[in-house]
């Protein structure tokens, strides 16, 4: 079943297909489009729904139809219903390189959260101090899934390989000086990544790394 509203056409169905529900990408659209699918998800309280890459006006037209809608702008992001799913399956554990880095990690640490998962988040532990990401080994082995979010050089995701069992989800950001690229130059590190066990998702793409690991922590039987 969907619902139409001429500009956007609502995957309700989606949760019984794949397990996840629909997302509203916020970028891109005005936020009278925002407002009107926020209007018609109020109808389905039974359906997670995230707003992402959300900005002020966009927020501004969610909490306009859903005041009670939960807001995170460091991460661009609004949730529907407020309450978080009950806490299944393994640990996800979210690692940002730097604080710069944030905003990716934290879209990745709300999504997977809001997918079902528990979630820790570590942040400011790059390589430049490697001491830092290594006082972190013993809650990075309890995750069953890790997002690493990194921007310049990219490297992170491939040393927090090298240390734990689990899948390591590489989320390069556009974070860094001129010959970082916007993010292609950790976005290739990562690609390149010496350590097996690396997904790449593309550029600030928190949303989808944060899916795909709570889609790799979920229990078998969910």
């Amino acid at each position: 079943m969907s619902d139409s509203l001429g500009y956007a056409d609502l995957d309700w169905d989606r949760t019984a297909r794949r397990g996840y529900p629909e997302a509203v990408y916020c970028a891109g659209k005005t936020p009278a489009q925002v407002a009107g699918i926020a209007a018609a998800v109020r109808e389905r309280p039974d359906v997670v729904t995230l707003f992402t890459r959300a900005d002020q006006d966009h927020a501004a037209a969610v909490l306009a139809e859903l005041p009670d809608a939960r807001h995170e702008p460091d991460a661009a992001l609004l949730a529907w219903p407020l309450t978080v799913p009950p806490a299944t399956g393994g640990l996800v554990v979210v690692v940002a390189a730097g604080t710069s880095d944030l905003r990716a990690a934290r879209e990745a640490e709300l999504t997977a959260r809001y997918l079902g998962r528990p979630t820790e988040l570590v942040v400011d532990v790059g390589v430049a101090g490697l001491h830092r990401i290594l006082a972190r080994v013993d809650l990075l082995r309890r995750a069953r899934a890790v997002v690493v979010a990194a921007g310049m050089d990219g490297a992170l995701p491939s040393v927090v390989a090298g240390l734990v069992a689990a899948p390591v989800v590489g989320l390069p950001t556009s974070v860094g000086y001129g010959a970082a690229f916007g993010g292609l130059a950790p976005l290739l590190t990562m690609l390149n990544a010496c350590a097996p066990g690396v997904a790449v998702v593309n550029i600030d793409n928190g949303y989808g790394a944060g899916h795909l690991a709570a889609q790799i922590a979920a229990d078998p039987a969910s």
